[in-house]
């Protein structure tokens, strides 16, 4: 369907062209592995560095507050939970100003490696932060917020450009987004299935002391993590079906790899949520099944892209 929209003779169709055969769902970061044409705009250097330094430290203060809460459940005096999600929340803030200097170019969407990982950690945290006020998931953050907090460096140390240009098909667009949601969502039930490893395994062992008192009980644990994980794999699919309504030879020889990998990922997910409604599948099994579907799913997103840009410098 795309096909009929370039030519072989435009130079600039042909990039275009170029940035529809990344492949499936996980290209929608490396969509356009093509030089750029034009450098992407920047602001200020010291802007951009005041704005970076001031996301990461209201990251770390929500860790901090986050932690207290964790481990010093039984002291009198504890920072209050809005505080770590207020200072989560400047940092959403933050990030977002650094990611829209960095992302949206006169030339198009910058989806370099770093900047694309921070892009990724942006969703992550913000999805975190959305389903904060709503159920007592905040305490994943220590893991998260941090996590993001080195890729705002990595993305300022290492500047990469890799653009998707504003003439691009809204179906391109609409593909990414939905990726990088997918990958968000179900990157926290990652997070949530490690957490929950950590609470299984204390309890097996009759110590349930410690942060582990300061956790929601394992029943509401496991119901957090499944929930995350459907609404993953829900994405998940709709990142596939338009990946093959708006991306170009899938199965090409030097693409194949990524698509299988997506695909592997979301038969694994598939599988845990059937395998939970079927046989009630909980606990190790659960958590195994979630980490092995994320790892595979990582390696379908920054796997190809990084050998590319950072080892080959294509």
């Amino acid at each position: 369907m795309i096909a009929a929209l370039y030519g072989q003779g435009d130079a600039e169709s042909s990039r275009l062209h170029a940035a529809a055969q990344g492949g499936l769902f996980p290209s929608a970061f490396d969509l356009c592995d093509y030089p750029a044409a034009t450098e992407p705009s920047r602001h200020p250097v010291d802007t951009m560095l005041i704005t970076a330094i001031a996301a990461a430290v209201c990251y770390l203060a929500a860790t901090i507050v986050i932690g207290l809460r964790l481990f010093r459940s039984g002291a009198e005096r504890l920072p209050p939970r809005l505080a770590g999600l207020l200072a989560m929340a400047a940092g959403v803030l933050l990030h977002a100003l650094l990611i829209y200097h960095n992302t949206f170019t006169a030339a198009g969407l910058n989806l370099g490696f770093f900047n694309s990982f921070s892009v990724a950690a942006w969703g992550i945290v913000a999805l975190l932060l959305a389903s904060s006020l709503g159920k007592p998931v905040e305490k994943l953050g220590l893991v998260l917020l941090p996590i993001a907090a080195l890729t705002i460096f990595l993305e300022l140390r290492f500047p990469t450009t890799r653009l998707l240009e504003d003439d691009a098909p809204s179906g391109l667009k609409i593909h990414v987004l939905i990726s990088i949601l997918a990958y968000s969502v179900l990157a926290l039930g990652s997070v949530q299935a490690l957490l929950l490893a950590v609470q299984d395994q204390h309890l097996r062992n009759r110590h349930p002391g410690g942060f582990i008192r300061a956790l929601p009980p394992l029943q509401t644990m496991e119901t957090l993590l499944f929930e995350m994980i459907g609404v993953g794999f829900f994405l998940l699919s709709l990142a596939l079906v338009t990946g093959l309504m708006f991306l170009e030879n899938i199965f090409a020889q030097h693409l194949v790899h990524k698509t299988v990998l997506a695909i592997t990922s979301w038969i694994v997910f598939g599988t845990l949520l059937w395998g939970r409604f079927r046989f009630g599948w909980r606990g190790r099994t659960a958590i195994a099944w979630t980490l092995s579907g994320f790892v595979v799913l990582m390696l379908a997103y920054f796997g190809t892209k990084a050998v590319l840009e950072l080892i080959l410098k294509r």
